[in-house]
C-alpha cells in the first residue's frame, strides 16, 4: 500500500518553512510526518498530510512548486534493533531504499518509517512476505 508524499521546492531563507505550514495550517491541513533535505541555497520539504490531493492545490495556487510521489509507511517495532530488522529483511532481499524518515504513531507501541524505494512494488511484496505491515493512507489520514 503506497501512501502519498509532497515534496515541496523552497529557496533556503528565512520565513519559507513557516510560510508552507501555515498555509497548510489556513486550509485545517495536518502533517503527519516530514523532513527537510538543503543545500546551501534551496531545500526540498517532504511531508505526508492527511490530505495531499487539497495540500498540493493549494501550494500551487500560492506559487510553491510541490509534487506528489508514492511512498510506504512500515510499522515498525520501536525499540532497540526494531528498524535494523527491517532493514535486514531489505537488505537479504536485495530492495534498495533510496531514502526514509520517521515518524511514531500516538495510539501504538510502533513507530511509522516512511521509505522511498526505487521499486515500490517489489518492497511491498517482499515486506508482505515477510509480514511486514505497512500502514495505508487512510491509517496516516487517521493518525
Amino acid at each position: 500500500m503506497k501512501i502519498k508524499q509532497i515534496s515541496i521546492f523552497l529557496e533556503n531563507r528565512k520565513g519559507r518553512l513557516f510560510d508552507v505550514c501555515s498555509l497548510l495550517g489556513k486550509h485545517n491541513i495536518n502533517i503527519r510526518a516530514l523532513n527537510v533535505a538543503e543545500t546551501e541555497s534551496f531545500g526540498i520539504l517532504r511531508i505526508v498530510v492527511n490530505n495531499p490531493d487539497d495540500a498540493v492545490k493549494k501550494l500551487a495556487e500560492a506559487g510553491f512548486t510541490a509534487n506528489i510521489t508514492d511512498v510506504i509507511a512500515v510499522e515498525v517495532p520501536d525499540k532497540p534493533g526494531g528498524l535494523a530488522g527491517i532493514l535486514k529483511v531489505l537488505n537479504d532481499e536485495d530492495v534498495n531504499v533510496e531514502y526514509m524518515y520517521g515518524f511514531v504513531e500516538k495510539a501504538t507501541d510502533k513507530a511509522l518509517m516512511v521509505f522511498r524505494f526505487d521499486n515500490a512494488d517489489r518492497a511491498t511484496a517482499v515486506l508482505k512476505k515477510h509480514d511486514i505491515r505497512i500502514a495505508g493512507e487512510k491509517e496516516i489520514k487517521e493518525l
